[in-house]
């Protein structure tokens, strides 16, 4: 169990989120990530000199991927000194990675003040040609990076939404159940939309983005949700014959992203925006489920992460979760004896879309503010990732 590591309140932001080839698809996501991360530290008044190392989660490749996390440090900092950076790519859990690496250095020592940057544009993905030197007439092998991995997992030769429907026929799972917990997440993601969106702006931070050489625009909001009906969903076919998953219960791609201050609790304290409420980063799990059960894996992550920090899954007041299908929080909730209509309040991933590298950061970033509304306590986030892979955290709100 960590003891050392802290997150200052509202010492984080997400950007909003939007929709594969909307707004944000000719933006360069490293240089969006950090241009909008430093408008953010500029922003509070807060020095981003203070940082002593960056971890940067990213997952599909950028002009200048090979240099994305020293570039992206060099232009949060404006080059005022030196940031150390390390690139972290774990697809959909990225973000809990780099917010756990940088908890595990600060436990150990290593520095005291560290930055989780993730930043992802799925949309004009790359389309790549690599050497076939042995091919007949050595016909290169092409590679469209977003459509070819999201539809064949290269070990479990399989769709993502197929590894879910393997779950959902394991679980038991009805369509009408899907359709159920769907139209729920829905409404939850309503509720933050409240009060011209007053739950969002607790954490959400605006992206400027270029349109042309002459123009810029300030995106604030998300962008592409889709409205949802529990008659249209009854009314949507199953993705996959003989399955439950329709597609207005999964979620689709995005672009956007967000950071995270890690730290000790003294300098949590001193860069809180309220001194008096602490976030205490407390247990990290992982787990890989059996080939082809992508959606089953954030079960044993979570169960990994609560026996770490000694907790039982009652003690949590919240729980968020990535939900690229809705079949991965009826399949927990199932498993692990919690209701699947209290989970993911004010939003979640099957609603709003995943940009992969911050989809984490932003559940996280809205767990920490719901837990802060509830006056404290423990809350979960757990969360698949491609290649039938999972991780979980475990915060303390006090």
């Amino acid at each position: 169990m960590l003891t050392k590591a802290f997150i200052p309140y509202n010492g984080y932001y997400s950007s909003p989120f939007c929709r594969w080839q909307g707004t944000m698809a000719n933006e360069n996501a490293i240089s969006l990530g950090a241009k909008t991360a430093r408008n953010w530290f500029l922003k509070k008044k807060l020095d981003p000199t203070v940082l002593e190392y960056m971890y940067f989660g990213t997952t599909i490749p950028q002009l200048h991927m090979f240099y994305s996390h020293t570039w992206a440090s060099a232009m949060l900092i404006d080059n005022a000194k030196p940031l150390p950076a390390l690139m972290v790519n774990q697809a959909c859990t990225t973000s809990t990675t780099c917010i756990h690496l940088a908890a595990v250095n600060i436990e150990a020592g290593t520095y005291e003040c560290a930055y989780a940057l993730m930043a992802d544009r799925c949309s004009n993905g790359p389309h790549t040609i690599w050497p076939n030197p042995l091919g007949p007439g050595g016909e290169v092998i092409s590679e469209n990076w977003m459509m070819d991995n999201f539809n064949a997992d290269p070990n479990a030769g399989l769709k993502m939404v197929q590894t879910a429907e393997n779950v959902a026929k394991d679980a038991g799972i009805t369509k009408e159940e899907c359709d159920a917990a769907t139209l729920r997440r829905y409404e939850q993601y309503q509720d933050a939309l409240a009060d011209d969106r007053a739950f969002q702006k607790r954490y959400m931070f605006p992206a400027e983005v270029t349109v042309s050489k002459k123009k810029t625009i300030l995106i604030e909001a998300d962008e592409g949700i889709t409205p949802t009906t529990a008659e249209g969903l009854a009314k949507l076919r199953p993705v996959e014959p003989g399955g439950v998953i329709s597609y207005g219960a999964q979620t689709h791609p995005g672009d956007g992203n967000c950071g995270f201050i890690i730290t000790t609790r003294d300098k949590a304290k001193a860069l809180s925006a309220d001194p008096k409420i602490e976030v205490q980063i407390l247990s990290y799990g992982f787990a890989r489920a059996k080939k082809g059960y992508m959606a089953a894996a954030p079960v044993p992550a979570a169960e990994m992460a609560l026996k770490v920090s000694g907790l039982k899954i009652s003690d949590m007041k919240a729980i968020k979760t990535h939900n690229p299908f809705i079949v991965n929080d009826i399949n927990m909730a199932k498993k692990m004896g919690t209701d699947v209509m209290k989970m993911n309040n004010y939003g979640s991933s099957l609603v709003y879309g995943h940009p992969q590298g911050p989809t984490a950061g932003r559940l996280i970033a809205e767990l920490i503010e719901e837990m802060v509304l509830l006056g404290g306590g423990y809350g979960l986030w757990a969360g698949c990732a491609a290649g039938d892979t999972a991780a979980a955290m475990i915060f303390k709100i006090g």
